[in-house]
C-alpha cells in the first residue's frame, strides 16, 4: 500500500467538501474506490464524468495503474465556459 494525495477540483471538490485527502491504496482504482466510499453518491456521480490523472498524466493502465508513496491522484471534472464572445467575433457571432 502507498500513501497517496487525492486532489479534488471544481464539482468533485464541492461534492466531497474538501479539496485534498490522503488515501492508502495500491492502484488508482483503489484510491477512487476509497473516495467513493468516503464521499458518497454525489461524488461518485461527478467522478463518473471526470478525468483522473496520476502525477499530472493519464494513468497508463487506467484504474489498474499502481501508485507509489507520495503520488498525486487528481480528479478533474469537466468545466463549462462562460458566455464570452467567440474568438474573432462579437457575442452575436458577427465580425
Amino acid at each position: 500500500m502507498a500513501r497517496v494525495s487525492l486532489l479534488l477540483f471544481a464539482a468533485a471538490r464541492e461534492a466531497a467538501g474538501t479539496n485534498r485527502d490522503v488515501v492508502d491504496a495500491a492502484t488508482v482504482g483503489e484510491v477512487l474506490d476509497v473516495a467513493r466510499t468516503r464521499y458518497g453518491e454525489t461524488f461518485a456521480s461527478v467522478l463518473a464524468g471526470s478525468r483522473v490523472w496520476l502525477d499530472g498524466e493519464e494513468p497508463a493502465a487506467g484504474d489498474a495503474t499502481p501508485v507509489t508513496d507520495g503520488a498525486e491522484v487528481a480528479v478533474l471534472p469537466p468545466v463549462s465556459g462562460g458566455a464570452g464572445a467567440p474568438v474573432g467575433g462579437d457575442a452575436a457571432g458577427e465580425g
